[in-house]
Order: structure tokens, then sequence, then C-alpha cells
């Protein structure tokens, strides 16, 4: 049996071809405008998937970044504070040196020496109680206020494994560093030792001997430098790294949501003009005459 053709499935059909031509053409209309390849992943659920994922990806690399620049204010604290620590102990030093020629020195003189050691001594105090974003940098995990008491010099840090940052997934570096290692502490600290030097020019003892001690304080000092500049080094490195890893993964994340601006405009282009033609098709192709109202 011939089915017969009648207007209203012609109209339908008509409809549901416009219908269909308006929807692709509204879809590249949203896409030129946002730039974004779907609105939702039901528009293209693989590749919303993708983008989830990458996303995420997205998301961890940008925390690792937070550490890292973190990582980094603190490592650079401690490092500048390390090497104004180690000017004050040379100058410390040369001031024993003139103190230990005792014979040729007036007590104005030894008094003068004195004064500036115990300076000195209060100066590189500051530095070892140096803080960042209100963290002692040489205390490790403790929430003390300073890592030295500033009258017994007594360490106030905490003796865990210190203040660590994340920078990678498989990767964790220290970012500060036991202050009791770098000055020692109590009546062991560098600055009692100052102060003891400066106790001894004003009593007239021989200081000489005192310079060995303040190059141990020295070594000391530049052995927690050397230690700092080399994690300084590894937070550098995975640094470029994690930015190396960002770039890949935005260029990722544009590959999947955005479109060829040129390619969506060419094919709203050709969805416009199929979609005009649609239209004058459907208005001849339904226009009514007698015969259809005698039918």
């Amino acid at each position: 049996m011939i089915g017969r053709i009648t207007s209203n499935t012609m109209t339908q059909q008509s409809l549901r071809t416009l219908q269909t031509n308006l929807a692709d053409r509204e879809r590249l209309q949203n896409q030129a405008a946002s730039q974004r390849a779907f609105r939702s992943p039901s528009e293209d659920p693989a590749a919303a998937a993708t983008a989830l994922g990458v996303h995420g990806d997205q998301s961890r690399v940008a925390q690792f970044a937070r550490n890292l620049s973190d990582g980094m204010a603190w490592v650079t604290t401690v490092d500048t504070a390390l090497g104004a620590s180690a000017d004050l102990l040379n100058r410390a030093r040369d001031l024993t040196a003139q103190g230990a020629n005792s014979g040729a020195l007036s007590a104005t003189a030894r008094e003068s020496i004195a004064q500036e050691l115990e300076s000195i001594s209060a100066e590189l105090l500051a530095k070892a109680n140096t803080r960042v974003l209100g963290r002692s940098v040489f205390a490790g995990t403790s929430d003390a206020g300073g890592a030295f008491d500033a009258t017994t010099f007594a360490f106030n840090g905490g003796t865990g494994d210190g203040v660590h940052r994340r920078i990678s997934d498989n990767e964790t570096v220290r970012v500060d560093f036991d202050g009791s290692q770098a000055f020692g502490e109590g009546a062991d600290s560098a600055f009692a030792l100052l102060n003891d030097i400066a106790a001894d020019l004003r009593s007239g003892v021989e200081v000489g001997a005192r310079l060995g001690d303040i190059d141990a304080r020295l070594k000391d000092v530049n052995a927690a430098r050397g230690t700092t500049g080399a994690r300084q080094v590894q937070i550098e490195r995975a640094s470029a790294q994690n930015l190396s890893a960002s770039i890949d993964l935005e260029a990722r994340r544009t590959e999947v949501e955005n479109v060829d601006s040129l390619e969506v405009l060419v094919r709203l282009q050709s969805a416009e003009l199929v979609f005009q033609s649609a239209l004058q098709v459907t208005a001849r192709s339904l226009q009514t005459n007698l015969m259809e109202f005698l039918r």
C-alpha cells in the first residue's frame, strides 16, 4: 500500500529540518562567541571527561607552584640571614684578632672593641630569630616567638624533621634550618661566645685563643648556608619543571576545550547559508493553492 504524503506530513518534516539547522547554527554561534568547544558535558562526554582530568592536573600543579613560592621565600630568608651572620662573625673575628694584641691596646681601645662585640652578638641573635610570615626560620616546627631566648640563648626550636614543602608528586624539601646547628645554644652559642670575649677584653684576659672558637662557629654557619643553597637549587629546578608542566597542561586544555576561530566562522557562515536556503525551500514547498482546498 502506497502511503499518501499530506501537507501536514510535509510541514512536520520541514519543521524538523529547520529546527535541526537552527540548532547547528546556534551551537556554532555559541562556539564563536565563547571560543569553547562545548558548553555542557552532554554535548561531548569524551572531551568533557578529558577536560576534567586536565583541570585536576592543573589544580595539582598550581598547588605545587604555591608550595614552591612559599618554600623559596623560606630558604631565601634563611640564606640571607646566614649570609649576614657570616659577615658579622667575620667582623667579630677581626675585632678579636685586634684585641689579642693586648700589649698595644689601651683600656679604652679594649672597651671599644668589647662594646662592638656585644653589639655584634645582639645583631647575630636578631638574625638567628629571623621570621617569615610570623614563623621563625630557625626554630623548626616550633611556634615559639623566637628560635633563641634573648637572655639565656636557650634554643626554643622543635626537635622534629623541620618544616617541609611538597614540590612534586614524589618530592619534598625542607625549607627551614635547625638554629642550634648553625649558632649553637646556651653557653655554647655564638652569641654567648662574643659576649664572653667582650668580658675577657674588659678584664685583660688574652683572647687570642678565642679565634679558633669563632672559626668553628663560622664553619657551622657556612655549612648551614651550603645546605640551604642546595635546597634553593632544588626548589629552582622543581619550579622550572612545574612551569613546564603547567604550560603543557594549558596546551592540552586549549586543544580539548577551545575552538579554531577561523574554522568556526567558516562553518557558521555555511550553516547560515544552509538555514536560509532551507527557509526558502520550505516557503515554496508549503505554498497552498486551490487544489489543496478542493481536496
